[in-house]
């Protein structure tokens, strides 16, 4: 393609890839094309990689940035093309995976990260949009451009984060090029993103460059680095590049840890090579080594979990597993996992509320145990790709409900979990756990707006144990997966008929209630016995009573 100009910063590492990967684009310096207007050319396609502000490349220079757009806006062009940064969206505990192009940060999370290529984009629309087609493409890191978190990976030796193990996505210089060529090709104004649609944890991706990850507390990092770029290396953020695809038929062809290994001149292990990694970070090798070690003793030895029902979750396609939560640690969730997982070999992932993925550790956990920041986007990817969804409808008030009332179900608040369901007409699997709520019994509560303020907990509960000694109590635990109530009698718009989701929704409530009751009623003893009937199939998996 004929004149097209690439407009960057002389030491911007990208430039001569990029240069290499056109082949035939003039560059021209910044300050170059600032101090010359002739240079410009109202024939022309631009380019425009922004300068970064800062030594890790977390923000552009804003003033050079009006400096490029006033001499374009001034001599004119055919179309211009800034290539912004997925950084825009910001991240943290509570931040959506592959989030589209519609994505903002909530104002309580807000970044200044975000804010300075938010204000770059928008002045960009400001100089340009009337004047010719303005193309931003919002890209995810590239290796070997010398910005965030790419430079990470150049050095043989990198601080790192204890308890976290995002997950990265990572363009190759080559897609880049091909992708704005798509851009240039069509003319086609508009924000893309732009990234495969793999991904790779942080710690997979140092060892397959061979780099070494030191982990330092983020209290003794914060004093050689910006806090908010910790926030990069706490929670992964990742972008979907589906609206590009969809739009203009470009999608990269090469996979995040091909584009990283290829700059780095590296060479993945061998697990790394067959592995293809989770997009939400799931990790089935972590869950299998659980399931044989601390999980199997928590199972057998120390709840005894016994389970009914099993055969009503579906073999294979999308269903919706509507559960109780209760004793507020996730517990019951990670059993109910490790049950489905055992005795059906398919692997759930539970909606999991924020609070859960904010604090080193637990949030390694829940995110290699599958758990997902609740939201709608997240909810419908899994059932497209025809996946167990578990919720449990009664949020976070059901987490921390008194003992008194641990067995009487609270609200189902706005009954999105119908609403999803009928939306992909998959059946829900209500389940219950009679025994969890014993594990941590809440016998008072303590307002503190300064502890809801760091945990995102309603409260601090009070239990025989919590929180002197964090101990659960070793109570008998009994699951029953209930028979499933099917949707695919309804078209995918009865989502919206307010009548149709409340009978569903009441019809799930009664039915998990009546177990509940039915199963009190049968109860003996908070610590011993059984109160399934037990099974003819040796084959199947129950604890024995005790």
């Amino acid at each position: 393609m004929t004149n097209v100009v690439l407009i960057a910063g002389s030491r911007e590492q990208l430039v001569p890839k990029l240069q290499g990967a056109f082949g035939d684009v003039r560059v021209l310096d910044v300050d170059d094309f600032c101090g010359s207007p002739r240079v410009a050319d109202p024939a022309a396609k631009y380019i425009y990689l922004p300068v970064a502000a800062d030594a890790d490349g977390l923000t552009p220079d804003e003033q050079q940035a009006q400096r490029v757009l006033q001499v374009v806006a001034r001599s004119g062009g055919r179309q211009f093309v800034l290539l912004s940064s997925a950084l825009i969206y910001g991240t943290g505990h509570g931040r959506h995976a592959l989030v589209d192009e519609s994505y903002s940060l909530p104002g309580h999370n807000a970044c200044s990260i975000s804010s300075k290529w938010k204000s770059l984009e928008a002045l960009a629309g400001g100089h340009l949009a009337d004047r010719m087609p303005l193309t931003i493409l919002r890209l995810c890191p590239v290796p070997g451009s010398g910005m965030f978190p790419a430079r990470l990976f150049s050095r043989r030796v990198a601080a790192i984060l204890p308890g976290h193990d995002p997950v990265f996505q990572f363009l190759s210089v080559s897609d880049l090029a091909n992708a704005i060529l798509s851009v240039l090709e069509q003319t086609a104004p508009g924000i893309f993103n732009v990234a495969p649609q793999t991904v790779v944890p942080l710690r997979a991706a140092m060892r397959a460059v061979k780099s070494a990850g030191l982990a330092f507390p983020r209290s003794l990092q914060r004093a050689l680095r910006p806090a908010e770029s910790l926030q990069f290396l706490r929670y992964s953020w990742t972008i979907s590049g589906e609206k590009m695809r969809r739009e203009l038929g470009f999608a990269p062809r090469h996979s995040s840890l091909s584009a990283l290994v290829a700059a780095g001149n590296g060479r993945p292990q061998k697990k790394e090579e067959e592995t293809e990694f989770d997009l939400f970070g799931m990790d089935k090798d972590y869950i299998r080594f659980f399931g044989k070690t601390l999980f199997r003793f928590l199972r057998d030895y120390y709840w005894r979990i016994e389970d009914a029902g099993i055969e009503n979750i579906p073999s294979s396609g999308p269903a919706v597993l509507t559960g109780m939560h209760r004793g507020f640690m996730p517990l019951d969730g990670v059993m109910a996992l490790d049950t489905v997982v055992k005795l059906t070999g398919r692997y759930p992932r539970f909606l999991t509320h924020p609070a859960l993925l904010k604090f080193p550790f637990l949030a390694n956990f829940m995110t290699k145990l599958g758990g997902v920041v609740a939201c709608q986007a997240s909810a419908d990817r899994i059932l497209q790709d025809n996946g167990l969804l578990g919720i449990f409808p009664e949020g976070i008030s059901g987490a921390f409900t008194d003992y008194r009332n641990a067995y009487k179900l609270q609200a189902f608040g706005r009954d999105a979990f119908v609403k999803i369901a009928l939306r992909h007409r998959a059946p829900i699997v209500p389940f219950v756990t009679v025994g969890s709520a014993e594990i941590f019994p809440i016998l008072g509560k303590i307002k503190s707006r300064r502890w809801t303020r760091y945990t995102d907990w309603p409260c601090i509960p009070i239990t025989p144990t919590f929180p002197l000694v964090p101990l659960p109590l070793p109570s008998k635990w009994h699951t029953q997966f209930l028979p499933p109530v099917r949707t695919d009698c309804y078209p995918p718009e009865a989502a919206e008929d307010r009548k149709v989701v409340q009978a569903i929704s009441r019809e799930v409530r009664n039915s998990m209630q009546q177990a509940i009751d039915d199963m009190l009623s049968r109860r003996r003893s908070i610590f011993f016995g059984s109160i399934f009937e037990q099974p003819r199939d040796a084959n199947h998996r129950r604890s024995l009573p005790v």
